[in-house]
């Protein structure tokens, strides 16, 4: 099923290059942007608005935050950016405390001051550029050229084997890839990432993982794959990716509430990769997140499923301890309250897994801010941390994998 980028509800058009009578451009016309203008006349007092989602029915809402668009013709001006519609947007509490991201060259992000407004519900952004064209995003932008880029050059790794499950209702290539070979008693674990397309820190941390998973010098990662089947999807949604979405596909589902019941016209990213499941096996899944608001690296469990055990609970016990002692950033104090037995919700990916498959699964969330605990000022939360995190994975999984199903 095709959905053209400009039918309703797709990235808006109004972001192609309108200029102020000084000659700044904002531009959002590519993969991954989104930003509409409303005026332009004064750099000083720019206007802009972040385009919406497609209407979500599940979540009752059109989605948005995502943010990403660049800006020529500013260096040594005084920008200030004003996004009028932020308390409008899905998650306004979470603009608290938050500072916008800023690059010259797509490659290292940093932070820029930035200001939430309560009582007008409007965001500002105030920057003076030291070059003559800068990108503004909600989080470093993980373009969907990035990731076929990801998948091109690990697929060509030894021990890595390519597995096209399917397509998007756009025709945008669902990439899995297997890293060893599948065996009696071996484990099959899964990490899936960026369910939720402006959750683009999900695919920096798959981006890390995978780094070190086909490094042939790493101890640990070999030990994984003599042990162990990891499959890795680094992006569930790339419709969402390239059109600019915070939170939805391009036929306007939230991926992450469609495990119960996937449809293959208009989530086929859940249904293809349930069904690839179903067909391999699952003994440990890790879903990656981002949250908006909290600023911690924390898990969400399966605590609320109809067949929550101890069992269950001993392994994502093991789990956590295990990934603490891998990464300070991982912390258990801080996170979603606990589903009370028998309340979860089944649509879900780590709920329904955990339940369909009797193993282990949790939702892995990191913040778009910072790290309370581990403050960066200058980048906060940050693709290279994103990568590092992703990569303090491995050790946790390869101390919990004899237990995974031991008897």
């Amino acid at each position: 099923m095709a959905v053209h980028r400009w039918a309703t509800g797709a990235t808006s058009p109004n972001g192609i290059g309108k200029s102020t009578a000084g000659g700044i451009y904002v531009n959002s016309n590519y993969d991954s942007g989104n930003i509409e203008i409303e005026d332009m006349s004064d750099a000083g007092n720019i206007k802009l608005r972040i385009h919406p989602d497609p209407f979500c029915e599940t979540d009752n809402v059109s989605h948005a935050m995502w943010f990403n668009f660049r800006m020529t013709n500013v260096a040594g001006k005084a920008l200030t950016l004003h996004i009028n519609n932020a308390g409008q947007c899905s998650f306004p509490v979470a603009w608290q405390g938050y500072q916008a991201c800023a690059s010259y060259d797509l490659e290292h992000w940093f932070r820029v001051p930035t200001q939430y407004d309560t009582d007008s519900g409007v965001l500002t952004i105030q920057h003076t550029p030291e070059c003559d064209a800068v990108q503004y995003a909600y989080f470093a932008p993980y373009t969907y050229n990035r990731h076929r880029q990801l998948i091109a050059r690990t697929q060509a790794k030894p021990g890595v084997k390519l597995l096209m499950i399917g397509e998007t209702c756009d025709g945008h290539d669902l990439n899995l890839l297997q890293l060893g070979t599948p065996g009696p008693g071996k484990p099959n674990v899964w990490i899936i990432a960026r369910q939720h397309p402006g959750e683009s820190m999900a695919e920096w941390f798959a981006d890390g993982l995978l780094e070190r998973l086909t490094d042939s010098h790493d101890a640990v990662a070999r030990h994984l794959l003599r042990d162990a089947c990891v499959f890795v999807m680094p992006n569930v949604n790339p419709d969402g990716t390239w059109r600019g979405h915070l939170r939805t596909n391009a036929a306007g589902i939230n991926l992450n509430r469609a495990w119960a019941k996937p449809c293959e016209d208009d989530s086929p990213e859940v249904f293809q990769l349930l069904r690839v499941m179903d067909e391999k096996g699952v003994d440990m899944l890790v879903d990656v997140h981002g949250d908006e608001e909290l600023p911690y690296c924390f898990i969400a469990g399966s605590e609320g499923i109809p067949g929550w055990t101890d069992r269950l609970k001993g392994l994502q016990d093991g789990f956590c301890a295990a990934y603490k002692r891998a990464s300070p950033d991982f912390q258990t104090k801080f996170g979603y309250g606990v589903d009370a037995p028998g309340e979860a919700n089944m649509t879900i990916c780590s709920n329904q897994v955990a339940q369909r498959f009797d193993c282990l699964a949790v939702t892995l969330e990191m913040p778009f801010k910072d790290t309370a605990d581990h403050p960066e000022p200058v980048q906060g939360w940050s693709p290279e941390r994103a990568k590092r995190f992703g990569a303090a994975l491995l050790p946790a999984i390869y101390e919990v994998l004899p237990t995974l199903r031991a008897q």
